[in-house]
């Protein structure tokens, strides 16, 4: 009974899950009249095609696409490196200070990140990055959320005997980082990579404000675009959004199935 009752609620939460992806499909496949028909319909129109050939269009959706894929790639490499050596460093190293360095960095959680765009904006002119993908790459290259997430799981999962044995034998800091502490984090970089690389394909507000030119953006703020200022044409923006999850879902599957995998390895080992 208690499996079938797990196995039930599974199910429904599974379902509630998903059905805001199935409508999106039925409405990506619809008219705009056909969305807002009382009742709304449930079922599949025959426009899916009509639709996403209506987004190309409009705008140019595969030239953001790229924009969009060389920020994620690099934003989400960058961070996965940077993010896990601050993160190995904290957790396993003793140094002066590191407890309120530390500290300082997890007040940056209170700060909403909105509040930070004007001054951002006015470093990246300083720079000369207003209008290149640089401005979105290189103030991602690091978060808070990223080394605190991996610190903690260093914490439990990197062992100290391991990296004595490491230092034993001559190893030095980065041998360490890269032998040890690299191949025990996998699970916690899965899901860090997967976390960061959704957030930058999501973003819109810091790409509209540091994106300039309206002809070089990025996928979220070139759908934006599809709406008119006196029209909007919900259909064809409900299949921009469909075929824009395309990559999300595909990254996704591919993270999610290392990460459950080193996570099942561990657990075996233990």
């Amino acid at each position: 009974m208690n499996r079938a009752f797990t196995s039930a609620a599974l199910a429904i939460g599974a379902l509630i899950t998903l059905f805001p992806y199935y409508q999106l499909a039925v409405m990506a496949s619809n008219t705009t009249a056909d969305i807002y028909s009382s009742p709304p319909t449930f079922w599949f129109g025959g426009h899916l095609v009509e639709n996403i050939g209506e987004v190309f269009a409009k705008i140019d959706f595969f030239g953001s696409v790229v924009n969009t894929l060389i920020v994620a790639v690099a934003t989400t490499l960058l961070v996965l490196f940077f993010d896990s050596l601050a993160a190995f460093t904290f957790a396993k190293y003793d140094f002066p200070g590191s407890n309120v360095l530390f500290g300082l960095l997890l007040a940056t959680f209170v700060v909403p990140t909105q509040l930070a765009a004007i001054p951002q904006f006015s470093l990246m002119a300083a720079f000369g990055w207003v209008g290149d993908l640089k401005a979105l790459i290189i103030p991602a290259a690091a978060n808070a959320f990223g080394i605190f997430w991996m610190r903690q799981y260093a914490r439990g999962a990197i062992p100290d005997e391991l990296l004595e044995a490491a230092r034993a034998d001559g190893a030095g800091f980065f041998r360490t980082y890269w032998s040890i502490g690299l191949p025990v984090l996998r699970p916690a970089l899965a899901f860090l990579g997967i976390f960061t690389f959704i957030n930058a394909w999501n973003d819109y507000l810091w790409p509209l404000v540091v994106l300039i030119d309206s002809n070089h953006v990025t996928l979220q703020v070139a759908l934006s675009q599809l709406n008119g200022l006196y029209l909007k044409d919900y259909a064809v923006v409900m299949a921009g959004t469909l075929v824009a999850i395309v990559p999300l879902v595909i990254v996704f599957l591919i993270g999610a199935r290392h990460f459950i995998r080193n996570i099942a390895a561990g657990a075996l080992k233990g």
